[in-house]
């Protein structure tokens, strides 16, 4: 015999497919929107459903947008010779943040990982490499994370991009502020040793 409603079930197995929520935080998540008045749970379903209605992909860098292209490529007043390559589109808010950088961007929506099966073609990487070859580009940055696949993937561009002329280079690592020396691991300490600057 059932004793959950089916609508409540659905709603846990959904949240359930979301990454980093579990079955526990989807109950959690269900029975708060159950209890929460009606407005708020519909405000979720329309967010969601304009969510997909309106956004789209950038036809130029593959970020999300309403308008295609996106304001950072329309933006007459960055620099598109420089373009930062990044996994996701998360990646493109961290660094619009920090209000410094200037040029535009390619989001490549992945990193390559031969033991999920996802390689080059599965990726925007073509569209990068076709990007570089039709644009006079000076500077392609890579970042990627400073993970295994985030490291190949960075490799693997590299070895590609070299060839057309275009000067590659990489987000600088090391030690983050409020870090402790000790606590470093040795390839952090190697990187923030190799990557140091004149004070």
């Amino acid at each position: 015999m059932r004793t959950t409603p089916e609508p409540v079930t659905r709603l846990i197995e959904e949240f359930s497919k979301l990454p980093g929520i579990g079955p526990k935080t989807a109950s959690r998540l269900t029975f708060y929107l159950l209890r929460a008045p009606k407005e708020q749970a519909l405000d979720l379903a329309k967010a969601l459903k304009e969510l997909k209605e309106r956004t789209t992909f950038c036809s130029i860098c593959f970020n999300i947008t309403e308008e295609d292209p996106c304001p950072i490529c329309r933006d007459e007043g960055r620099d598109h010779s420089l373009i930062c390559v990044v996994e996701d589109p998360l990646d493109v808010m961290a660094i619009e943040r920090t209000g410094k950088y200037r040029g535009v961007y390619h989001v490549l929506h992945g990193v390559l990982s031969p033991v999920d099966g996802i390689g080059p073609e599965d990726l925007k990487i073509p569209e990068l490499m076709a990007r570089l070859r039709a644009n006079p580009v000076r500077e392609v940055i890579l970042a990627t994370n400073p993970n295994l696949e985030g490291e190949a993937t960075a490799m693997y561009l590299y070895r590609q991009i070299a060839p057309l002329g275009v000067k590659v280079t990489r987000l600088a690592r090391g030690l983050p502020i409020g870090g402790d020396l000790e606590y470093a691991d040795e390839m952090t300490l190697i990187r923030a040793l190799e990557g140091r600057s004149e004070m």
